[in-house]
């Protein structure tokens, strides 16, 4: 699994598409509490993280799943504290999923202004 990480609007999906050849038809966008492992890339998954109560969980009982795809997460971990209990959660269950996944990831990059930062 190679996990691609960044903030908001960086070019994430883009990079991944140019770097990958993935094309549409491979993304699956986390809408809700949804996941389609049968996509060749996730994108989105801190929006599952915020419907799921236990995404970790979730990622650690469908493993087998998700070991061939590209996952895709929005830094939401960093920076100011968001005054709400409700985005406050968000953000720790994001944060701790990414900590999880970067564990489990062959390869980990960071994504800024469109270029891939490599930490894993």
């Amino acid at each position: 699994m190679i996990l691609i990480i960044g903030g908001a609007y960086q070019g994430k999906l883009d990079y991944v598409k140019s770097a990958f050849q993935i094309c549409d038809e491979d993304v699956c966008t986390c809408t809700r509490g949804e996941i389609d492992f049968s996509r060749r890339c996730i994108y989105c998954i801190e929006e599952f993280a915020y419907h799921h109560p236990d995404p970790v969980s979730f990622f650690q009982a469908h493993r087998e799943e998700w070991q061939d795809c590209i996952l895709i997460l929005r830094d939401i971990f960093c920076g100011v504290v968001p005054m709400g209990a409700e985005n406050r959660a968000w953000r720790q269950k994001t944060g701790r999923l990414a900590r999880y996944l970067s564990r489990e990831a062959a390869q980990v990059s960071r994504i800024f202004c469109g270029l891939e930062q490599r930490l894993k």
